[in-house]
């Protein structure tokens, strides 16, 4: 009996991130949109590249992209960092992958694509563009 109750308890585990603000991001708030959780650097100028389609994106009431900066600058280092690249979607100070088992990208950009189910879809490497993305959501 016990067991079945820990068993139920730990499939309602919160998963909460730390975003670059400082608050907290709850995953399952997510719910009920795309969410594309964009790896980036400050070195790599294909990420450069596709910032201002990932704002784009993340304008669509539908989509949330969240940035996980790749070399792990966190705090007020990457709230000035990001200001200074015109990032205007969110951003996260910890990267979400471990909580769901996915792999470190080997490449960047990386964006991996999570459906309104909070399923992973599709992991994509090198510059997006918003068409592309959603060409991918809407197929």
């Amino acid at each position: 009996m016990l067991a079945a109750l820990v068993l139920a308890l730990a499939g309602c585990e919160k998963i909460e991130f730390e975003q670059a603000s400082g608050q907290t991001l709850d995953w399952d708030s997510l719910r009920g949109q795309w969410v594309l959780v964009n790896y980036w650097a400050e070195w790599c100028k294909p990420c450069l590249e596709e910032i201002p389609e990932l704002n784009i994106l993340d304008d669509n009431p539908d989509i949330t992209v969240l940035g996980v900066n790749f070399d792990g600058i966190r705090g007020e280092e990457l709230v000035n960092l990001g200001a200074k690249m015109d990032i205007r979607f969110d951003m996260l100070a910890e990267d979400p992958g471990p909580a769901f088992d996915w792999k470190l990208p080997v490449a960047l950009p990386a964006t991996f694509v999570v459906n309104p189910d909070g399923e992973l879809l599709e992991a994509r490497f090198g510059p997006q563009t918003e068409k592309d993305l959603l060409d991918l959501i809407k197929r």
